[in-house]
């Protein structure tokens, strides 16, 4: 399935051009919607000067994600993906046209933008579970977990320069970030376009309840599998402290506006920094332990920042907590395709895709709801604590995922040759 002009037996992802350009699609993309974000978010507030409509930004990106998601994994696993995400992305890049194209025009008003980024919310939707499944067919088994570091490396470098360049190019309007981050989602086609990708997808079914949802009834039957996903779902859910960022910068911690965006690079940082040591470094034992232990580290880095009341410590904890989850996400996104047998791998992304987005937002709600009750940092001492909670209480329930040794799957035979 992979690009073989470099040796099979080579390690690192890197000599695999296939990945290679994924890997480029990705962060190109990834860097465009950053800054589409950021011009999006203060064109909003500029045009409105309402909080409840810039809420509105992020709830036209979460329905499409929540009601297509298994639609989406089904066609993932019943179509070519790397033509699926391509042509999202494609679509994608359409609508930030248009919006760079109505900004010039003159006729780029709260509803335009709104139902543009819904159109946006759409293809993401879409692309996703294909984008995740794609990446086991790029590198060789031995390969993923590495891959799969790399992979998440190129989200990070997003998360941290994209919003910075785009709040620079800002200065010069909004059709400029528009106009640049169309570029890089055009150069992210191109890239897409070149990956030699040699996915067979099986004889297509219709799309019925069974088909759907094949991939909810995958994972219940095996505990490896609903343990990870799982786990990431409590976890984040409970441990997420992100949306109480501007209360502990101003009240707690004392700082301002800058301090407030050193507090959100942070996480992302820190899990750069350790993305880039395991693409070199590889899991190769005692993976379960060491995801179990890298969640409770998650935990741990979340009560000190709770507790704390420095700013160099809080970013301190902040960068350990983003190392740590990186550790997990690594760890769980490898078992998760090793597990998968190549015709599920679209539907069961799916199923992840709506606990990931589920975690994150009503982590967020969560944690506000939580600090409105109680202040802040009781609110985040607790979400630290159920963290810690949620691994013992996971590690009793699923102690085949905590007795794991490695990455690839301890049966007779591997998850690609299971039905």
């Amino acid at each position: 399935m992979t690009d073989q002009t470099a040796s099979p037996a080579a390690a690192s992802p890197w000599h695999y051009p296939a990945f290679v350009r994924f890997w480029g699609a990705r962060l190109t993309a990834g860097l465009g919607f950053q800054m589409l974000s950021v011009a999006v978010g203060w064109q909003i507030y500029a045009l409105t000067g309402s909080a409840f409509d810039l809420g509105l930004v992020g709830l036209v990106q979460f329905v499409p994600a929540l009601l297509l998601a298994l639609p989406a994994g089904h066609i993932a696993d019943q179509f070519d993906r790397r033509r699926i995400v391509a042509v999202c992305q494609a679509v994608e890049l359409l609508a930030i046209v248009l919006l760079a194209a109505g900004g010039l025009g003159g006729y780029l008003d709260e509803r335009a933008i709104l139902a543009l980024v819904f159109v946006i919310g759409i293809g993401r939707a879409l692309a996703f579970p294909a984008r995740q499944a794609m990446v086991p067919g790029l590198v060789p088994e031995s390969v993923l977990p590495r891959a799969t570091a790399v992979n998440a490396s190129a989200f990070q470098l997003a998360m941290i320069a994209g919003p910075a360049v785009g709040g620079f190019l800002y200065v010069a309007g909004p059709d400029v970030v528009y106009a640049t981050a169309a570029l890089l989602y055009l150069i992210a086609v191109v890239l897409l376009a070149a990956v030699r990708y040699d996915h067979t997808p099986p004889r297509r079914e219709p799309a019925t309840l069974q088909t759907l949802f094949a991939g909810i009834a995958f994972i219940r039957a095996r505990p490896v599998v609903l343990g990870v996903i799982s786990l990431d779902l409590f976890a984040v859910l409970l441990g997420g402290a992100t949306a109480l960022l501007p209360i502990f910068a101003r009240d707690i911690l004392h700082t301002g506006p800058w301090g407030l965006g050193l507090l959100r690079a942070a996480p992302a940082i820190g899990a750069l920094a350790m993305s880039l040591w395991l693409s070199r470094q590889g899991l190769r034992q005692r993976v379960g332990a060491v995801m179990f232990a890298s969640v409770a580290g998650f935990g741990i880095g979340t009560l000190v920042f709770a507790l704390s009341g420095m700013l160099w410590l809080s970013l301190l904890a902040l960068a350990a907590l983003g190392a740590f989850d990186m550790v997990s996400v690594v760890i769980r996104g490898a078992l998760l395709q090793l597990e998968t047998p190549d015709p599920m791998r679209g539907r069961v992304s799916a199923v992840n895709a709506v606990f990931i987005n589920t975690s994150n937002q009503l982590g967020e709600f969560e944690s506000g709801l939580l600090a409105a009750w109680v202040g802040a940092v009781p609110a985040t001492v607790i979400g630290g604590l159920g963290t810690l909670a949620v691994v013992g209480l996971w590690m009793l329930m699923f102690p085949e995922l905590r007795r794991r040794q490695r990455l690839e799957p301890e049966r007779g035979e591997s998850a690609t040759q299971t039905a």
